[in-house]
């Protein structure tokens, strides 16, 4: 079962995860994160981040290590990991690799809704839906394709593929059940909306 964390912000994870591997100020973890692309998987902005970084020091999960002054920029304190931070970081990360979790996806909720929109609104935005998908998956593609890392640092790429290609083939089953000949549901939807409009 999922414990209430001290620090329950994703962002905290990411910056609990790179002073793994070494003391960084805010400034440096923003730099990573964007360079690893980490950004497309967690949302940040420099303020949100060192809002974390206030959060997780303190929580304890990590301490100021010594303050740095690069030419005229301003002092910039390295934050390293404490023990605390480490076993916190291990524990949360078997967490979310082991126990599957509820989320809300705004597609999800529109699919609860869809019936408010009429079968012949429903397939072209489907269809448009399917052309979107297509290219978000040529995208992640290329990007991984082209990477010059081991496949283990792009594996949240593989799975974003996988679930492009899981929705891909939801969206064109529903438009097929929709648009069957023989069994459709779109005359019987078209028909619900037809009595709603006294038509």
């Amino acid at each position: 079962m999922a414990s209430k964390r001290k620090v329950g912000n994703l962002l905290a994870l990411a910056v609990l995860s790179y002073l793994v591997r070494q003391p960084a100020h805010p400034y440096e973890l923003s730099r990573m994160l964007r360079e690893h692309g980490d950004d497309r998987s967690i949302k940040f902005t420099h303020g949100s981040l060192y809002m974390v970084v206030g959060q997780l020091e303190k929580a304890g999960f990590i301490a100021p290590r010594e303050t740095v002054r690069d030419g005229q920029r301003p002092e910039r304190t390295v934050y390293a990991l404490t023990a605390e931070g480490r076993a916190e970081l291990r524990d949360w990360m078997r967490e979310l690799v082991s126990e599957p979790r509820h989320e809300y996806p705004h597609f999800v909720a529109a699919l609860s809704l869809i019936g408010a929109l009429p079968p012949d609104e429903v397939v072209p935005l489907l269809r448009d839906r399917l052309v979107r998908l297509a290219a978000q998956r040529a995208e992640i593609r290329a990007l991984v394709d082209g990477a010059d890392v081991h496949p283990l640092f792009l594996v949240e790429e593989e799975y974003r593929i996988a679930l492009l290609d899981a929705e891909a083939a939801f969206v064109q089953g529903f438009i097929d059940r929709i648009e069957d000949p023989e069994t459709g549901w779109g005359p019987m939807w078209a028909g619900f909306h037809q009595r709603l409009e006294g038509t």
